[in-house]
């Protein structure tokens, strides 16, 4: 008796297609259901997005800028008031004030001066003091919707004359725990 003879191992490279492959309607599934789960899927996140959404914390004006040429320097002080009010419905605390002015196609920007330092300004720069208004200062508590108002100091290596031509004036202020508000002005005040 002969034994049977064993089936040939298969050749990986000549397989056929059809024994390759299986037909897609049996390997995918229903297109409906997917479709339906990512419209869902986008509309939750949409309206995630929406009520989570970075609101802003405080409004407010540059009401005034004057700047001051310091003699025998190409560089000014300046002196911006500010307005602004609390619109959230939580405390805000004041970090920081961060002039920004566009002149002679550059950006200059400085963080406003200590409120120790700004008497020395005023007896060097008496015309300073006439155009700045009470001081604001770093830790400065709002209540929502309480308003304050104040000048703060800052330096550019500007000359009075160029910061008074200058594009725009831009305040952020930085409260603990939020985002920066950006408060801008066009041409001079």
């Amino acid at each position: 008796m002969t034994s049977p003879t064993p089936p040939p191992e298969p050749d990986a490279g000549h397989i056929p297609l059809t024994e390759e492959f299986d037909s897609f309607k049996h390997t995918m599934p229903n297109a409906m259901p997917i479709v339906i789960a990512m419209v869902l899927v986008a509309v939750i996140l949409a309206t995630l997005a929406f009520f989570l959404r970075a609101r802003p914390v405080a409004a407010g004006s540059i009401d005034d800028a004057f700047a001051v040429t310091l003699p025998g320097q190409n560089s000014s002080l300046a002196a911006v008031t500010l307005s602004f009010q609390n619109v959230s419905e939580k405390p805000l605390r004041l970090i920081d004030i961060n002039i920004a002015v566009h002149a002679k196609g550059s950006n200059f920007s400085d963080d406003f001066a200590s409120v120790a330092d700004i008497p020395r300004y005023f007896e060097a720069l008496p015309a300073l003091e006439q155009h700045a208004t009470r001081s604001l200062v770093r830790d400065t508590k709002l209540a929502p919707t309480e308003k304050t108002s104040g000048s703060v100091i800052v330096s550019f290596p500007l000359t009075q004359e160029e910061f008074n031509s200058r594009d725009s004036l831009t305040a952020t202020l930085t409260f603990a725990d939020h985002p920066p508000v950006k408060i801008t002005s066009g041409k001079k005040q």
